[in-house]
């Protein structure tokens, strides 16, 4: 039996620079043991990781492989909607691609989706239900 748990989320990217300087727009800084082919970020209690996709296709055994983004979302939850806008604003300042503009949706939230220079699609969002930590990190509550 494995632990129900993720400790690295990497994402593979045709140009590590054009992917840094995205993320740094949004305010992400490296943490110090990245290196020039992997960036890490650490984040609340996992890390994500920007690997170039030759690299990450190499690491994986199948060198050669042609890797795509997958049908994959990340999503960032926000305390309350005027966060969400700004977090969408922040993300199209640094170039990310509109892919749909925060709303109100049909379980109660409000999001919305852009992609990331290599097409990651983020989600950011405001779900009522899910009340955030202090630090921003999120337990799902008990069922009623």
């Amino acid at each position: 039996m494995t632990p129900q748990r993720v400790t690295l989320i990497t994402l593979g990217v045709t140009d590590m620079d054009r992917s840094k300087a995205f993320y740094a727009a949004l305010g992400w800084v490296p943490h110090a043991s990245s290196q020039p082919s992997v960036t890490f970020y650490q984040m609340h209690g996992l890390v994500l990781g920007l690997f170039g996709l030759p690299d990450l296709a190499a690491d994986q055994g199948r060198p050669g492989a042609r890797l795509g983004t997958g049908a994959a979302t990340l999503a960032q939850n926000f305390e309350d909607r005027a966060a969400v806008d700004a977090a969408w604003q922040a993300a199209l300042d640094a170039g990310a691609e509109p892919l749909k503009a925060p709303e109100e949706v049909f379980w109660g939230g409000y999001s919305g989706y852009y992609a990331d220079p290599d097409g990651h699609v983020w989600e950011v969002a405001h779900n009522p239900f899910w009340p955030l930590a202090e630090d921003g990190s999120l337990t799902l509550p008990e069922a009623p």
